[in-house]
């Protein structure tokens, strides 16, 4: 499965031309009030928001569903365990939220370069420089973090089929359990990588 969250496409849109800060605010605001603002409406109203700013942005059609199918995956796996614990409606709303803010990190990579935005966070964090940060190696986690992503993904497309092919496809703990000792199993391997060259410290 092609993965294609935090590849940047050319284009003359608004929301390519809006500075990098504007964008990553915005991304901000919209991610706290989705995740404070509660109810299955709300989060429908704030999917609708996503999709007409996944519109101005011009993503491509294709891409962003192969894209969002993986990011569903994990969303109906979380609704199903919120339904479980808690209720319907719960369940609907963590779907549209995980959906909402799945689509609109996807907006914000495809219309802006990664190069940009790691800048632009050096630039932000320089002066906490003197109380020990150091915006280098920041800008190195959350490029990390960029490129883990479509892996966590394909993890969890595998996982998945794994469960399905033993017959164990409705069962959440068939699929969570694995996918978590993979993650977690791949988390210590870059650390250790990163370990070996010195940066792990």
């Amino acid at each position: 499965m092609s993965m294609t969250i935090g590849l940047y496409r050319a284009g003359d849109t608004v929301l390519h031309r809006l500075p990098v800060g504007a964008k990553m605010l915005g991304l901000a605001v919209l991610s706290v009030a989705i995740v404070a603002l509660r109810g299955p409406l709300l989060s429908l109203g704030f999917l609708g928001v996503a999709v007409v700013l996944a519109l101005i942005g011009r993503l491509d059609l294709r891409s962003t569903a192969r894209a969002l199918r993986a990011v569903l995956v994990i969303a109906l796996l979380i609704a199903l365990v919120q339904w479980w614990l808690f209720t319907f409606d719960r369940a609907v709303e963590s779907l549209l939220d995980l959906v909402s803010l799945g689509l609109l990190a996807l907006t914000l990579t495809s219309t802006t370069p990664t190069t940009e935005t790691l800048d632009a966070v050096v630039r932000w964090i320089r002066p906490l420089q003197r109380f020990g940060l150091d915006p280098e190696r920041v800008a190195l986690t959350i490029s990390m973090a960029i490129q883990a992503l479509p892996g966590t993904l394909a993890l969890a497309q595998e996982t998945r089929d794994a469960a399905r092919a033993r017959g164990l496809g409705r069962s959440p703990r068939a699929y969570l359990s694995p996918f978590v000792i993979r993650v977690v199993a791949r988390a210590h391997e870059t650390g250790d990588a990163l370990k070996a060259r010195g940066l792990g410290d």
